[in-house]
């Protein structure tokens, strides 16, 4: 099989990884990719916003499977043109990635669907939001409606903060606060049978501590020991399976990657968010670990044939990936800075890198081309021993400006 990975971060470098590690897959190819997905993919130009000339590529590359990466190629509505042209594609319509394009119509499929969520209010003008803010009360969680990278959230006890966010929304989501520690899980469909996949736990704040501004996230880990017993299977009995069940009765079925962002509360798990696609940094530590063939399982989601996969499999151990990032990040994230160090640190037993937001400069060096620059993934006996591998790979890597969090599954 010649699959094809539409994006050009972490996860797609991930991604097209874990697709070469399977035996079924006889090609990998990325578009646009960064220069880290050419250890394991050959690399094409194309507009990943543009549907038809992603399909085209496709096309010409005669690919067997299509996987679209990012979110908002989702719902520029890539899988349907690459659908439209009769090739398998894993990852949603248009119409179904409006879980993650828009947070009031998740709110809706939520409450339709019976699943537990933060109460919220939908705001677009100042007296709405200010209304809402009384009314649901501090710390105070405005989300903006649209897509914003994972970066469209601001939990504060300040007022005014919650007010200016907001105002520099079109239209936004106020919602109770919801207590606890916050758990990611994922899920392969094809909009019928829902198949999850193990609970990680990213960082989403820039410093150590949980302190300092929301990012796309810092670092991330799986399994999870402090995880209640039969969390994946409430969830999926309780969010993942009604969820799906729902978009499929709307006539918008769900095929491809459901992400449930969750707290674990006192009152039990509430759903945060809803994402249509794999999310980034969780996505590194949770392949790293899976022993399935990821094409196989991919495959048989976008073509309807998840029932007769048997469950995922998964190597012994953790996981655990921290990010490295740009002097700036994430407000004004500087670029050209040369990356040194990668090969010393991927020669370290257990230990990947996977790039995000890399280049090359016209000399052919690495260079620093976004805000999260690398993940350093690593694979131990348990979470002390991969934290510690991800940590010594960490040093090994240089950047001018480079900044990570000292405490990525520390509390593990």
């Amino acid at each position: 099989m010649r699959t094809l990975v539409i994006g050009a971060g972490g996860r797609e470098h991930a991604l097209a990884m874990a697709l070469a590690r399977d035996p079924s897959v006889t090609e990998v190819h990325v578009a646009p990719g960064n220069p880290g997905t050419e250890q394991v993919a050959t690399r094409h130009q194309v507009d990943a916003l543009d549907p038809e000339a992603v399909a085209a590529l496709a096309e010409t590359l005669a690919a067997g499977l299509v996987v679209v990466g990012p979110e908002a190629p989702l719902v520029a509505g890539v899988a349907d043109a690459v659908r439209a042209r009769g090739i398998a594609c894993f990852g949603p319509s248009a119409r179904a990635a409006r879980l993650e394009g828009s947070k009031a119509f998740a709110k809706e499929v939520m409450a339709a669907a019976g699943v537990p969520t933060a109460a919220a209010r939908v705001c677009r003008t100042p007296e709405e939001t200010s209304a809402a803010l009384d009314e649901l009360g501090s710390p105070y969680v405005v989300k903006d409606d649209g897509l914003a990278a994972g970066k469209g959230v601001v939990v504060t006890g300040d007022r005014d903060e919650a007010l200016a966010h907001a105002a520099a929304c079109e239209q936004v989501l106020v919602e109770e606060y919801l207590d606890g520690p916050e758990v990611s899980i994922f899920a392969v469909t094809d909009g019928s049978t829902v198949v999850p996949l193990r609970p990680a736990q990213d960082f989403k704040r820039a410093l150590d501590g949980d302190a300092g501004p929301n990012t796309g996230g810092m670092g991330a880990y799986t399994p999870l020991p402090w995880a209640p017993p039969g969390l994946v299977e409430e969830v999926l009995a309780t969010v993942l399976q009604p969820t799906v069940d729902e978009m499929a009765r709307r006539g918008t079925p769900f095929q491809g990657l459901l992400y449930a962002g969750l707290a674990l509360t006192g009152r039990g798990v509430r759903v945060i968010e809803f994402n249509a696609r794999f999310g980034d940094p969780e996505t590194q530590p949770l392949l790293a670990l899976l022993a399935s063939p990821l094409g196989v399982l991919l495959s048989a989601a976008a073509e309807g044939r998840l029932h007769e996969l048997g469950p995922v499999a998964w190597h012994d151990g953790a996981a655990v990936a921290v990010v490295l990032a740009a002097a700036g990040y994430p407000d004004t994230p500087r670029t050209g800075d040369v990356v040194e160090g990668l090969a010393e640190a991927a020669a370290m037993d257990g230990v990947e890198v996977v790039h995000a937001g890399t280049a090359y400069d016209d000399a052919g060096r690495v260079v620093t081309a976004g805000g999260r620059v690398l993940a350093v993934t690593a694979v131990g006996a348990d979470v002390a021993d991969a934290r510690a591998k991800a940590y010594a790979g960490v040093g090994a890597v240089r950047f001018a400006g480079s900044r990570f969090r000292t405490d990525i599954a520390a509390g593990a």
